[in-house]
């Protein structure tokens, strides 16, 4: 690479999380190096950052054994395609975030062309299917984490890894304060407000909404000045909902303002607790995929919360176990602010927070990308 040259990145993310963390990467990256070109596999915001999407989020999101059997024809088309992008663009790095069943076997089958791999977010292999830290030794030339035990832990395996800090440490303005955000939706401060979070792919709507509208009817017999917020991804079909719902495409308003939630397993959780928000933690798969994964899976919990505690913080219904009765008793006493197990879970959230590190999270991983190029004439 000549200097002068733009710098070109191949990015990779998959579902709507590792967008959003995309977009503000490569922004982090054009502040510290403006002569730079971005091209890959995103959503909306790394479009917005100004990326050239190849394949949009919308089309790679894909969760559970059977479903992605069912689009391996579809899914294989797309891998051979970005082989031949990547081959004829010859980018000077690649950026893969989060979404390991594409991107390391992606790393794997593109090994001879010798272009330097960054792994940002990445594969939570200390929760299963271990055997790809090997994959991820031999492929990557960078391996930046964002869980505190993560860099010790794949470090004692043989990987070099940064910790660079959890984004959701950083510290975002919202546009709309508490007050104006129930004045939207017109919601009143006084009563309860329930936050649903079904997931962000439309296979976990599916499966959740059902169960958590069940709960909502049997809470509201109970509670009847209960208020309900349902937290929308921008990709996913809602069923016709009750028109005492409301609506928020801005799931963190959402947790800012609410009482408590039920959340479908993944990044939401950590959030919830990074906005102060008491949850039960919810998820369903397909039969044979909860066989599947029961099989592979080596850590106790599903909610990251639990995971960096090391201990059940928030209670998790997963599978058979989420029920709308297990739902309502266990939401009932977060419903209620004066709550000991409210108060307690709280207290857990606030440990939590602390482990995730300093602001500053994107233009630190940005610079620590930055500073593996050549800058160097050939």
């Amino acid at each position: 690479m000549k200097t002068g040259e733009p710098l070109k990145f191949f990015i990779i993310a998959g579902e709507p999380s590792g967008d959003l963390h995309g977009g503000k990467l490569i922004q982090a990256i054009q502040e510290q190096e403006p002569n730079s070109t971005f091209m890959g596999h995103g959503g909306n915001s790394m479009k917005a950052a100004g990326m050239q999407i190849l394949e949009h989020t919308d089309d790679l999101a894909i969760m559970g054994f059977m479903e992605v059997i069912k689009h391996l024809p579809r899914m294989m088309k797309i891998m051979n395609k970005t082989i031949d992008t990547i081959t004829r663009v010859k980018p000077d790095r690649i950026i893969l975030i989060d979404y390991p069943g594409f991107n390391l076997r992606l790393a794997k089958r593109i090994q001879n062309l010798k272009i330097p791999i960054t792994y940002f977010i990445l594969p939570q292999v200390w929760a299963w299917k271990e055997k790809r830290i090997e994959i991820m030794k031999k492929t990557l030339d960078q391996a930046l984490s964002i869980f505190p035990f993560e860099q010790t832990w794949f470090e004692s395996r043989g990987l070099i890894a940064n910790y660079m800090g959890h984004p959701f440490c950083e510290q975002e303005h919202l546009d709309e304060n508490s007050k104006e955000f129930y004045q939207r939706h017109s919601l009143t401060i006084e009563h309860p407000l329930l936050v649903l979070l079904p997931g962000s792919r439309q296979q976990e709507i599916d499966r959740h909404l059902p169960v958590f509208l069940e709960t909502v009817e049997t809470l509201k017999s109970n509670i009847p000045d209960l208020q309900i917020m349902v937290g929308k991804a921008p990709n996913v079909v809602f069923p016709t909902l009750p028109n005492y719902f409301r609506i928020e495409l801005n799931a963190r308003k959402a947790m800012v303002a609410g009482t408590a939630a039920l959340v479908s397993s993944g990044t939401a959780t950590l959030e919830c607790a990074v906005e102060d928000l008491p949850m039960l933690v919810c998820y369903k798969l397909s039969t044979t995929s909860w066989l599947l994964a029961n099989t592979m899976v080596s850590v106790k919990y599903a909610s990251m919360v639990n995971l960096i505690m090391d201990e059940k913080i928030v209670p998790e219904f997963l599978q058979n176990e989420m029920t709308v009765n297990n739902l309502v008793q266990g939401v009932m006493p977060l419903l209620d602010t004066k709550n000991i197990l409210r108060k307690k879970m709280l207290t857990g959230f606030n440990t939590v927070r602390k482990t995730l590190g300093l602001p500053g999270v994107y233009q630190r991983t940005a610079k620590s990308i930055l500073s593996k190029m050549d800058f160097s004439d050939d």
